[in-house]
C-alpha cells in the first residue's frame, strides 16, 4: 500500500513538472498578435512559413504572418503580414525568410531600405527571398564532390 502511494506522489511531481516546464515555455514565446497594417510578398516557396509566424527587424519582432495563399496565375505563395503601425517601410525594403535555430522554425527578416517612399497598407515587398533548402544543398554539394572525384579518376 506505502509503495503505491509513493509512486502515485512521484507521479504528480512529475506532472507538475512538466506543466510548469510547458507554462514557462509558452510564456516566453513571442507569438503575441500584433495590430498594424498589411503588407504581401510572393515566394516561390514559402515551406516554413506558416499563420503566426514572426516577421523581424533586427531580431525583434514587429509583426507576424496573417494569411498564405497560392497564386493560380504564378503559382507563387503569396504572404499576408501584419506589421506594427509605428514601422514604416521604405518601397525598396527586402524580406527573407530565414532559420530560427536548428530545430526547423522559420521567421520572416525584414531589412528596411533607404528610399523616402513608404509603403502603403496593402502594398507588397517586391524583393522577397524564400527559405533556403538546406537538404537540396547537401545532395547539391555531395553530388558535384562524387563528379569531381569521378572526373580525377579518369
Amino acid at each position: 500500500m506505502r509503495k503505491n502511494i509513493i509512486e502515485t506522489v512521484m507521479g504528480a511531481v512529475v506532472l507538475f513538472v512538466a506543466v510548469s516546464f510547458a507554462v514557462t515555455a509558452f510564456q516566453s514565446t513571442t507569438s503575441g498578435k500584433v495590430d498594424g497594417y498589411r503588407l504581401k510578398m510572393e515566394l516561390i516557396d514559402a515551406s516554413g512559413v506558416v499563420r503566426g509566424t514572426d516577421v523581424r527587424m533586427a531580431g525583434v519582432k514587429v509583426g507576424s504572418v496573417v494569411d498564405q495563399v497560392l497564386d493560380h496565375e504564378s503559382f507563387f505563395a503569396t504572404i499576408v503580414m501584419e506589421i506594427d503601425d509605428s514601422i514604416e517601410l521604405p518601397v525598396d525594403s527586402k524580406v527573407r525568410v530565414l532559420p530560427d535555430g536548428l530545430l526547423g522554425g522559420y521567421y520572416v527578416q525584414i531589412t528596411p531600405g533607404s528610399a523616402k517612399e513608404i509603403i502603403a497598407n496593402e502594398g507588397e515587398i517586391a524583393d522577397a527571398e524564400g527559405p533556403v533548402n538546406v537538404v537540396d544543398l547537401i545532395s547539391k554539394t555531395i553530388f558535384l564532390a562524387v563528379e569531381h572525384v569521378q572526373e580525377d579518376s579518369e
